[in-house]
């Protein structure tokens, strides 16, 4: 062997060797960033601390809806009974929380989190090792090791566009990726953010990549909580240039941080869902069905659509035409193109704008919405909207008159919020059901986008784009 082959040989395996580390020994890396790193350095900015020690092992704060096991509407309280009363039930409702138990941690986490499995991680290792060779490469990522208050170490990569943000300047905004049940950073949405210009920080779910732990409602939460915290606090982004980037159960992250982070930017939703319930009985057998409410609300409650009722900013939800992951329709069977009625992101428009516009969201606003989400083309879409005969010009002036009518009449600026006037707003009081009906679509237009793909297809870089602002 000549001595250019054994050096071009030697410098092959040096390569492989540095490889292996990258994937294999992240566990070894030192940390770049922990959850209390906030309180040691005394840094302000969000106005969110850090938690104490003794309330990490609890983790960081989620909303409970009221669990089957709990109080339920046609029961008295437990204050109202006697302490026998209590015990007495608390025992005939145990084998059902141990089978609820034993369902979450085996079948359910597997069924709910494929992406966890040590099988899959393993068949997806050489994909995964050349996605971030791609992000290190050619868009030099910065992989950092973050730990969440519970302890467990989250793989991050950042790629950094400050320097060059762009004729637009989306440089100058972070997109934080939250990933889908089977989703990596390596691999998955955050290239069409990437693609576009902006500055990317992704991060594996717990148990996924080079994360530790196992990917439960309250692990995720924890761990997009120092996410979070290391984009304001290390990476140095302003609060209002940080937007949140949720792909199909990465919606539940994503809405419990921008909830929990109310001053955050911006709030993009792909393909997510509502709530978890109809679509894990949609899979699992009829006669599971109290089984399966029960697991769900106890182990896996992923109430988006309560959460991103709390987030004051822009949000924009992207409905993927061709989606039967997260459609109730067709019952295992593949959907007849543009069958979207059944998508459950129609029902998370429906709960924001109720929330929101609660005047225009009644009666005939809300029926002409629910129709319009029945549409499942772009072109019947623009059809549909030009039929109405809505004047964009005089919706865009009936809310800037109204917010503008509001905040003179509230002279407390400190209650509007981070996002100004905070919603609900009584906008619409008073129209006729023919102006109630083009407010109501033009709304809907303005929060919810079509996108002619099926749920795993890659989002293509020009259909991410920034929430409307008013």
């Amino acid at each position: 062997m000549c001595v250019v082959c054994f050096v071009k040989a030697l410098v092959h395996v040096f390569k492989i060797y540095l490889t292996a580390n990258y994937t294999y020994n992240f566990r070894s890396w030192p940390v770049d960033f922990r959850w209390d790193d906030v309180r040691a350095a005394g840094v302000g900015g969000s106005g969110h601390r850090a938690l104490t020690c003794a309330a990490a092992a609890a983790g960081v704060w989620l909303l409970r809806g009221a669990a089957l096991g709990g109080d339920a509407p046609g029961r008295p309280p437990c204050g109202a009974r006697s302490q026998a009363q209590c015990l007495l039930q608390q025992i005939r409702e145990l084998p059902g929380q141990l089978a609820s138990y034993a369902l979450a941690h085996s079948l359910g986490r597997w069924l709910l989190y494929p992406g966890s499995m040590f099988l899959m991680t393993r068949a997806l290792l050489p994909l995964l090792q050349q996605g971030q060779e791609r992000l290190v490469e050619r868009y030099r990522g910065r992989r950092a090791k973050l730990v969440a208050c519970d302890g467990n170490e989250i793989d991050t990569m950042f790629m950094d566009r400050r320097q060059h943000p762009g004729s637009h300047g989306h440089g100058l905004r972070l997109v934080i990726c939250c990933e889908g049940n089977a989703g990596f950073y390596e691999m998955g949405c955050l290239s069409a953010p990437l693609e576009a210009g902006y500055s990317v920080l992704g991060w594996n779910h717990p148990g996924f990549g080079g994360s530790t732990g196992a990917p439960f409602p309250q692990h995720d939460a924890n761990a997009m909580d120092v996410v979070i915290k290391y984009a304001l606090h290390r990476l140095r982004f302003p609060p209002a240039h940080v937007v949140v980037y949720g792909w199909s159960i990465g919606g539940f992250t994503a809405t419990w941080a921008t909830m929990t982070y109310p001053e955050l930017g911006a709030l993009v939703l792909d393909a997510t869902f509502d709530d978890l319930v109809p679509l894990a009985l949609k899979v699992m057998p009829h006669s599971w069905k109290g089984l399966v409410v029960r697991t769900v609300r106890e182990h896996f409650n992923l109430n988006v659509a309560e959460q991103l009722c709390r987030y004051p900013g822009p949000v924009l939800l992207l409905r993927r035409t061709q989606d039967d992951v997260v459609s109730t329709s067709g019952h295992l069977r593949p959907l007849p193109s543009g069958d979207v009625e059944g998508n459950r992101g129609n029902e998370l428009l429906l709960r924001l704008l109720q929330h929101r516009y609660p005047s225009v969201m009644v009666r005939e606003g809300l029926a002409v919405v629910t129709r319009w989400l029945r549409v499942g083309s772009l072109a019947q879409e623009a059809a549909f909207y030009a039929r109405y005969r809505v004047d964009d010009e005089w919706c865009l002036a009936l809310l800037r008159s109204y917010r503008a009518r509001c905040e003179d009449e509230q002279e407390d600026e400190e209650a509007w919020g981070p996002h100004g006037l905070p919603f609900p707003w009584l906008v619409g009081q008073g129209l006729s059901p023919r102006r109630r009906r083009q407010l109501a679509l033009f709304l809907a237009r303005k929060h919810l986008k079509n996108v002619e793909a099926t749920h795993c297809s890659p989002l293509e870089p020009e259909d991410f784009q920034l929430p409307w602002r008013l």
